[in-house]
């Protein structure tokens, strides 16, 4: 093996730590950042259309980079971008897939054998469906023997398309269409290369609350990824993005209507100026407006969510659990 040289092209010590670690996810899920290109300062040099290294102070990429997020000049943010292996259930890899800003290289049913590896929620996650969100869970975890039913049925239903894809397979039926039965928790993987504007819009659909538990738990490891390979924008997507709120036309008036400013440049309250929910339909708000509104004035937790690098793992840890996952079926000769 040939030794390391030393590069020329910007790097960044936090992601390099990372490089050649899986982490995991769900039950048999993993992140890898396998490559990245570009760094905080790359941005910069972007933004400003200069060359050179070292020409800048770290507070002066801040200012900037936080000023072009603040602001919503996105385009030096496009001049980062990042690789990742990702190994995920194909109902996760659906709802990821609809993020059509990304280069996707996906392991191919129609080649390779499938690892027979599937998906199962825990007990916390199997819960009611929600009566006010139509797309997600309440929050409410179903009773223990309705999880051990549901654990029951499952087993069987993937068992049954399990042999029958063995039985395919081995039978020399074509790998297009053994795969057809195989359930949405089979595991799926592929590399997915993306530029760090849209990567942060990705994260900031997917680490929200109202996203599905399993695609906030892969939001949550690649926001990490993030915070390595570009701290100072993520500093800047958590502060501005996350943990920001975007105003309507009819919320800047209840604000008007409740600040006045000072000679000073500051703002004040009006003296009884407070509105009810009469006064907030009279600048246009609709109930639901109203109280999307009194929520983003709540204060926000931020989140954190920072990589404990013990917890990568090498690839072969995974390498072996899939090998081992895949049918025993002797491979043609290749062609």
């Amino acid at each position: 093996m040939s030794e390391p040289t030393t590069t020329l092209r910007p790097t960044s010590p936090g992601a390099e730590e990372l490089l050649g670690l899986y982490f995991p996810v769900l039950d048999h899920g993993f992140v890898a950042l396998v490559d990245y290109m570009g760094t905080d300062e790359c941005i910069e040099r972007a933004a400003r259309v200069s060359y050179g290294y070292g020409t800048r102070k770290q507070s002066q990429t801040r200012g900037l980079v936080r000023y072009l997020r603040r602001h919503l000049h996105t385009t030096p943010s496009e001049m980062v971008e990042v690789k990742l292996h990702c190994c995920m259930p194909m109902f996760v890899a659906r709802q990821w897939i609809r993020h059509r800003t990304a280069s996707v290289n996906e392991y191919s049913g129609r080649y390779s054998l499938m690892p027979l590896l599937f998906y199962t929620p825990s007990a916390e996650q199997l819960q009611r469906q929600s009566r006010q969100n139509h797309q997600g869970r309440s929050g409410e975890a179903v009773r223990a023997d309705e999880y051990e039913e549901a654990r029951r049925r499952w087993d069987r239903i993937r068992a049954e398309a399990s042999g029958a894809y063995e039985w395919m397979t081995a039978n020399d039926v074509a790998r297009e269409l053994a795969r057809i039965d195989l359930p949405l928790s089979t595991y799926t993987q592929w590399y997915w290369k993306i530029d760090l504007h849209n990567l942060m819009h990705f994260l900031e659909l997917r680490v929200d609350p109202h996203a599905q538990w399993e695609i906030q738990a892969y939001g949550r490891v690649i926001a990490g990824m993030l915070e390595r390979v570009a701290p100072l924008s993520y500093e800047a997507w958590i502060d501005y993005d996350v943990c920001g709120a975007r105003l309507s036309r009819m919320e800047l008036e209840a604000l008007r209507a409740l600040l006045a400013p000072t000679p000073e440049g500051g703002v004040v309250a009006r003296p009884g100026a407070g509105l009810d929910a009469t006064g907030l339909e009279a600048l246009g708000l609709s109930s639901r407006e109203a109280a999307e509104l009194v929520g983003k004035l709540d204060a926000v937790e931020v989140p954190r969510f920072t990589l404990d690098l013990t917890a990568g793992r090498p690839p072969e840890h995974f390498a072996e659990r899939f090998a081992a996952a895949v049918p025993a079926v002797d491979r043609p000769p290749p062609a």
